[in-house]
């Protein structure tokens, strides 16, 4: 697939990870001007629907667009992060949330309500039919976030569970799920420590389903005692914690979405990695799960492509 020629004429860009490396060392140097990358990937037409799984009383895609390049959480530095947050404007969001639609993606999982609302509510506005999941910590304001946004289902922040479960906390977690369903929608549980997965399904909580991180990224959160050396923003990204996740996955009932497939960008040196990536995720989960993935168009048409990985890989049949 060819990718939209960059405003600098001396940068090529060929898959993702170049993409990163090389924006890092532009962003001192020169102004954020995208180059029409979400026009040009709204002219691509899907291939037909995707897989697709069964969350309560609701169908959705197993491929979930997530909300982390659009809060400017890149992973790769706060250059990275300024830029996706300048690319991500309320009308840029709406369109690329309508091209993902038009390529079959009816989820979108979101972190913020009040960050969300500015681009959910034109994006309902101009006919959209896709679903939201809505990721949070705050008992108090799953009310308020329902009738904001109107999600399908209410899940409690990972990194928060983490580190509740941590600290001996874990009912103020149950607490959540009881007040989601209170509140008329699905309640799930969201890790980045399979223990925690593992824990709540032994204990048998009401949650209908889990968000899974396929990298145990807040060890230092939960190993407190327990020397990690790592550069300031660095994050402990270990090789077999996919492993690890997926085999606690296939072990629960529930659906599991599971996110940081493509390690925020650390599986993207090329294409042949990133489908690597989707084809390892689809192998050793359940049936019945899903993945969310991020998405920054900016250079590369990575809606359809990560689309074509799931029609292709995602099978459920």
């Amino acid at each position: 697939m060819q990718t939209d020629k960059p405003h600098d004429e001396g940068i090529r860009v060929t898959n993702r990870r170049s993409f990163l490396v090389q924006l890092a060392g532009l962003a001192a140097a020169s102004a954020l001007e995208p180059t029409g990358t979400v026009e040009a990937a709204e002219t691509s037409s899907s291939s037909g629907s995707l897989p697709m799984i069964q969350i309560g009383r609701h169908r959705i895609s197993r491929l979930v667009v997530g909300s982390n390049p659009m809060l400017g959480y890149s992973y790769s530095g706060p250059h990275t992060d300024r830029h996706m947050k300048d690319y991500y404007t309320p009308e840029r969001t709406v369109e690329f949330l309508q091209n993902c639609e038009r390529a079959g993606i009816t989820t979108h999982q979101f972190a913020d309500p009040e960050h969300a609302l500015r681009y959910l509510r034109p994006l309902r506005e101009r006919g959209s039919k896709m679903s939201f999941i809505c990721l949070s910590s705050q008992r108090d304001r799953i009310k308020a976030a329902v009738a904001q946004t109107q999600p399908i289902a209410m899940v409690h922040h990972g990194g928060v569970t983490d580190r509740l479960f941590a600290d001996g906390k874990a009912t103020q977690v149950h607490d959540y799920v009881k007040a989601a369903h209170d509140s008329g929608v699905l309640a799930g549980v969201s890790a980045h420590n399979p223990d925690c997965i593992k824990r709540v399904a032994d204990e048998g909580w009401e949650v209908d389903l889990f968000m899974t991180c396929f990298y145990f990224l807040t060890r230092t959160i939960v190993h407190k005692d327990t020397e990690i050396p790592m550069l300031d923003f660095g994050l402990p990204f270990f090789k077999d914690d996919p492993k690890v996740m997926t085999q606690v996955v296939r072990q629960v009932k529930q659906p599991c979405l599971g996110f940081k497939i493509l390690g925020s960008g650390r599986h993207c040196s090329n294409q042949q990695t990133v489908r690597a990536a989707f084809k390892f995720a689809f192998e050793n989960i359940k049936p019945t799960d899903g993945i969310i993935v991020g998405m920054f168009p900016w250079f590369f048409d990575e809606v359809s492509a990560n689309a074509q990985f799931t029609r292709e890989l995602g099978k459920t049949a």
